[in-house]
């Protein structure tokens, strides 16, 4: 989420400072992210794709719609599970648990 813009291009008060980069943790390491970016946003950027396991197949999960519809991208947040990480946004400190790459949910 950016800062919004005034009609004369000057950013409005509040909100996370466009550019701005906070420190996250995932699955206990630091990793870096654009202050108001989705969670899955920043995994991605990161180079973290697979952000969980299917509980019958063992196939990875990943960001597949973006947009909160199809819950593939599940997540720990903060110690709670079931959070989406396409609709969650990332703050300083934030802790994200995908349960690793060889995780079976």
């Amino acid at each position: 989420m950016l800062r919004r813009v005034r009609r004369d291009g000057a950013p409005e008060p509040g909100g996370p400072d466009p550019g701005a980069t906070v420190e996250i943790l995932v699955d206990g390491r630091p990793v870096p992210a654009l202050a108001g970016q989705s969670v899955a946003g920043a995994l991605l950027r990161a180079g973290i794709q697979t952000l969980g396991r299917n509980p019958v197949t063992g196939e990875p999960r990943g960001a597949f719609c973006g947009m909160g519809v199809c819950f593939e991208c599940e997540l720990t947040i903060d110690g709670e599970p079931g959070c989406r990480a396409c609709l969650t946004h990332v703050r300083a400190g934030l802790r994200v648990e995908t349960g690793g790459p060889d995780a079976a949910c």
